[in-house]
């Protein structure tokens, strides 16, 4: 899964990385995305993600 891949090397602590993969997934499933491997998404979520915004259902 791309964010995975993305957030392996992060200097994220684990409750970040789990939100933010919590993030991705229910992303994936409100666009109905069948391929988890989308990239795209996963850097859109890490962007909005720096800007401060913690609320999962916000970013």
């Amino acid at each position: 899964m791309a964010i995975y891949r993305i957030l392996k090397n992060s200097p994220l602590g684990p409750e970040e990385i789990t939100r933010l993969s919590s993030v991705y997934e229910q992303a994936l499933r409100t666009i109905g995305v069948q391929d988890r491997n989308t990239e795209l998404v996963a850097r859109k979520i890490l962007e909005i993600a720096q800007t401060g915004l913690k609320d999962p259902a916000k970013i």
